[in-house]
């Protein structure tokens, strides 16, 4: 059993921490909204906030691109909406000011059928991004185990 699944299994039996999602007018909420801890504020700082989460973000989508496992999931995306949806949610989810204006995560990936394959595949592409940019462990463990439990909203096969 890999180190995402141990993480989620964990995850699974704790209550929900980490993000508040500031959907859009008129879009679904999630029905287990978390709220933001301290922690998670400091996270946000020990990244180096929302310049240097632009450019984990930016890399990270460069590394999806190219990977063939899930490249094909991204085609109809508009991809600088997603750029910017992405820096919202992870500089919200860490505690940053930023407000996510983007969707509630399951509406938006339901129809896409996402396995939990194609969603370790997402994160070994996120995980390679925090690592070019050589975010110690700590704080890319802590960002993992924030981004972990979506798996609930994003896999839907």
């Amino acid at each position: 059993m890999g180190w995402l699944q141990k993480l989620l299994r964990r995850r699974a039996s704790e209550p929900t921490q980490g993000l508040v999602i500031e959907d859009a007018p008129n879009v679904e909420r999630p029905s287990t909204a978390a709220v933001a801890t301290p922690e998670a504020d400091q996270l946000y700082t020990r990244l180096g906030g929302v310049s240097a989460i632009q450019g984990v973000i930016d890399d990270f989508l460069v590394n999806v691109s190219g990977d063939t496992r899930i490249n094909h999931f991204f085609t109809d995306v508009n991809i600088p909406r997603l750029n910017t949806l992405l820096v919202q949610f992870v500089a919200r989810a860490t505690g940053g000011p930023e407000q996510y204006t983007g969707r509630y995560l399951r509406s938006a990936h339901v129809t896409r059928k996402i396995t939990m394959t194609d969603f370790n595949a997402l994160v070994d592409d996120l995980a390679k991004s925090l690592d070019k940019f050589k975010v110690p462990d700590r704080e890319k463990n802590e960002l993992l185990g924030l981004l972990a439990p979506l798996n609930k909203d994003v896999v839907s096969a």
